[in-house]
């Protein structure tokens, strides 16, 4: 199957994250296939109720080349035109998916072997599974992750701390607020304290940049506010110490004894530096992906894949045809340059 009607395929099936279990059973079909024909495995790694992971190696893997089957909502299907594949998932990460296994199907009818196909589920909200592809490597010593850099290989990605701020009031009449207690304004308080923290610049990595994603609180407007709560993440450039302590430090000078703000840590992901190959552009990302979760399991990480990152998560979903066929080189190429480097 070419490459762009395997993405369009891929596009085709809505596999918003926790609804893999299509797209996964689609592609341990097409790749068992490829596996019988070409003297490989193909399994599916259970993640949790019907998700699951779906594997496929030749020989020994050095090299495994991995990405996402789950999408953001809303699903909207596959179209097509002279330049562009269109759809939820074209860029992230399907297009990536349909250039992998072209890349497999082009270094096996080379007769080049040892290296591993690793589509998993739930990069987009937890890296499910990639947490339980971590504990069941196979002694792969790269792990070449496709996320959409135009083509361009990440050298270092932002890391991720996701705090949520909750503020407790006490009721009362709105007729009456200094028989209550407003939660609302000591989380608005509190925010503003948080917002003049500053943050950390990274050389390489830029500045750490901070985003107060979700506010909600409150009753109705005739009631003082007893509850309100905010959600933030900040896009970490190196250490996520200094970062805490600065809005630990901001929330504790912003409490009253009455009113109290909780500062409570929900995620962190940390800042990620890669393995360089020669002779391909470079690039640094802000966002995060599924190497954190994988760690050093199933070998050195490097990041790269075709597609523009500005148009994933969006409407307007698209992947250039020429950096499809353009990845499917450089993926073929990367895993004979890595197993020589390996061998070396």
């Amino acid at each position: 199957m070419h490459v762009f009607e395997l993405t369009r395929a891929l596009v085709d099936i809505e596999s918003i994250t926790d609804n893999e279990a299509a797209v996964a059973a689609y592609l341990h079909e097409h790749l068992s296939a490829l596996a019988a024909r070409s003297g490989g495995r193909a399994e599916m790694m259970h993640v949790e109720g019907t998700r699951s992971n779906v594997l496929a190696y030749w020989g020994q893997p050095t090299v495994t080349l991995s990405t996402h089957m789950d999408t953001v909502p809303p699903f909207f299907p596959s179209r097509e035109d002279a330049e562009f594949i269109w759809g939820r998932g074209s860029c992230d990460a399907k297009g990536i998916i349909a250039a992998m296994i072209a890349a497999a199907e082009n270094l096996l009818a080379e007769g080049v072997s040892n290296f591993a196909l690793l589509f998993v589920v739930g990069e987009e909200r937890n890296s499910a599974g990639a947490a339980v592809a971590a504990r069941s490597p196979r002694g792969s010593r790269f792990l070449v992750n496709g996320e959409p850099t135009n083509n361009k290989l990440a050298l270092a990605s932002k890391g991720a701390l996701r705090f949520e701020l909750i503020a407790h009031g006490r009721m009362a009449h709105s007729a009456y607020p200094e028989l209550g207690e407003s939660a609302i304004e000591a989380l608005l308080d509190a925010l503003e304290k948080i917002r003049r923290v500053p943050l950390p610049r990274d050389p390489l990595l830029g500045p750490c940049t901070m985003n107060i994603g979700v506010i909600s609180g409150g009753r109705a407007p005739n009631v003082i506010a007893d509850q309100a709560s905010a959600e933030i993440l900040i896009r970490l450039v190196g250490d996520p110490a200094a970062v805490r302590e600065s809005f630990a430090a901001a929330i504790s000078s912003s409490n009253a004894a009455s009113v109290r703000v909780e500062l409570n840590e929900i995620l962190c992901i940390p800042t990620m530096r890669f393995l360089a190959v020669d002779g391909l552009p470079t690039i640094v990302v802000p966002f995060t992906t599924d190497i954190p979760m994988f760690g050093r399991t199933w070998g050195e990480p490097l990041l790269i894949g075709p597609g523009d990152v500005h148009v994933a998560h969006t409407s307007e979903e698209r992947i250039a045809k020429k950096e499809l066929l353009d990845a499917v080189a450089i993926y073929s190429d990367m895993v004979k340059r890595l197993q020589s480097r390996g061998a070396a």
